[in-house]
């Protein structure tokens, strides 16, 4: 599982996950695209979760082993993990599950809504850019770090980039880029 707002999905994002997927001989990742993102909703304005999941769905489409997941969405409300794990537990029993998340996060852990109940859900997996410092995470969590190219990318870049009319091509990936396009999405940011 690779959550988050996704407000865009970028290559930052995809390299992340293909990676994972590789140095872990996983069968898939799921980017799961958050509902009600708690940790931005009333800080600034966030995409509709349909339309970012259209977004992520069509950046990953025939890529081999990535899938949009709407989980979140059709749950409904405020997203926390350890909702999502649960029930990705239920929907695939005796799955060894992993929460991916960036070097950047792993010593924010802490801070999440019942984190804690997490930990013996999945196993950590701390993905960190070549030459980064990564964070430690919380106590308790099996950990599983994987390296990753540096790509200095983030989706509050792009969504300015956007704004500003400047070309996001290469920065995500063509079918994604012709969905926001097609949805008019960020054009307002």
């Amino acid at each position: 599982m690779f959550g988050g707002t996704f407000d865009p999905v970028h290559i930052g994002h995809l390299v992340a996950a293909v990676n994972v997927r590789h140095a872990l001989g996983l069968d898939r990742v799921l980017l799961v695209v958050a509902n009600l993102p708690w940790q931005k909703t009333g800080r600034r304005p966030v995409t509709p979760a349909e339309d970012r999941f259209a977004v992520v769905r069509a950046a990953v489409e025939g890529v081999e082993g990535l899938e949009a997941s709407r989980l979140e969405i059709d749950r409904g409300g405020v997203s926390y993990t350890v909702d999502t794990l649960r029930q990705l537990g239920e929907v695939y029993p005796g799955a060894d599950l992993y929460l991916v998340v960036g070097s950047d996060l792993a010593g924010e852990l802490g801070t999440w809504e019942r984190i804690g109940e997490a930990s013996p859900l999945a196993t950590l997996v701390v993905v960190s850019r070549a030459g980064g410092h990564p964070q430690s995470a919380p106590r308790g969590w099996r950990v599983e770090p994987v390296s990753i190219p540096s790509l200095d990318i983030s989706s509050t870049d792009l969504r300015e980039r956007v704004a500003a009319g400047r070309p996001l091509d290469f920065l995500i990936p063509s079918p994604a880029l012709r969905c926001i396009r097609e949805r008019g999405l960020y054009a307002g940011s």
